[in-house]
């Protein structure tokens, strides 16, 4: 692939007001975002706050009316931050913020919704049904091996595969503090490769690999330097790599993303079922605001692209708007 040429940029020397840290589950990986993408746009010669989110959003609105940003850059990963509450709040204060409005954001986050809607606009994705902790208790959803994941975590939070063999019980292995009445994504075990494919704009960059040297690519293996291996083009046949960023920009456009997203998903090239090369692809998911820390996947490909990270930066602002 080529480099990409962006246009110039937009505006330079913003007041920009910087959201981070928050109070989801992903506190740790948006500290780590928010602080990479502030040096990055100082170093851009804006002017950056730093507002770490509480759960005071008085205070927060104070500080926001007070610094009368020029944009927001959200960083803000996980519940309550990319799901569209904070982006209902910006609307409403009328400040352009990054990444995706209201309803793309909460679309992305609720994955039984993403699924059904990826579903309606023929991508491919693997069978899935959504289940409580009581019918847990009363038997496997699906036939063994399967995953079980929270409906609306990102970073892998709380996922879990249920290898067959497996005898621990199911709602013991979703944790003491799962809540009794929280709903859980049960989906069909996809062997193979993990694939993930950034999506800038209108278009889709390119296609990565992640090989983890542990059982699956989860939170310790995304952010802990030395426990997963990239690839970045993905090693995969020319055609499934075109198929992937087809998929990933299709569901970018289905659910109304705007500026960055990344979509996931695994490639089936075993020899399951006899299918082998060149193997079955399938979309698990869409971040609509990926993470932008050292051993975040956007950043890898964008460079490959050509596109460093302080121009991810630059162009992120450029297109900041509301709803």
């Amino acid at each position: 692939m080529r480099p990409i040429t962006l246009s110039p940029p937009v505006r330079r020397h913003q007041n920009i007001a910087l959201l981070y840290g928050g109070f989801s589950a992903e506190r740790e990986v948006s500290l780590t975002t928010g602080a990479g993408c502030a040096t990055a746009l100082e170093g851009l010669g804006h002017k950056v706050t730093r507002i770490d989110v509480t759960r005071d959003i008085a205070a927060l609105v104070d500080q926001l009316t007070t610094l009368k940003p020029n944009v927001v850059f959200n960083a803000l990963h996980g519940r309550f931050g990319e799901d569209g509450c904070v982006q209902g709040l910006l609307n409403m204060l009328a400040i352009p913020y990054t990444h995706s409005g209201v309803l793309a954001s909460a679309l992305a986050m609720d994955k039984p919704s993403a699924i059904d809607m990826f579903r309606a606009a023929g991508l491919p994705c693997v069978a899935s049904k959504v289940v409580t902790l009581a019918e847990l208790a009363a038997g496997d959803p699906l036939p063994r091996p399967f995953v079980l994941k929270p409906t609306n975590e990102g970073s892998s939070v709380g996922v879990h595969i249920v290898k067959v063999g497996d005898n621990q019980n199911l709602v013991e292995l979703m944790g003491a503090d799962w809540p009794p009445d929280a709903p859980i994504m049960a989906e069909v075990y996809v062997p193979g490769r993990e694939l993930s494919v950034a999506v800038m704009g209108d278009q889709a960059l390119g296609v990565i690999e992640l090989r983890p040297k542990a059982v699956f690519y989860d939170y310790n293996a995304k952010y802990t330097a030395g426990v997963s291996d990239h690839s970045m083009p993905a090693p995969i046949p020319p055609a499934i790599a075109e198929q992937a960023m087809a998929a990933a920009l299709a569901a970018h456009r289905t659910l109304g993303c705007r500026g960055i997203s990344r979509s996931d998903f695994r490639y089936d090239d075993t020899s399951v079922n006899n299918r082998g090369e060149p193997g079955q692809l399938a979309l698990l998911e869409l971040n609509s605001q990926p993470g932008m820390t050292p051993l975040s996947l956007v950043p890898e490909i964008a460079a490959y692209r050509g596109i460093s990270f302080q121009d991810l930066m630059q162009w992120l602002v450029d297109h900041a708007q509301t709803d």
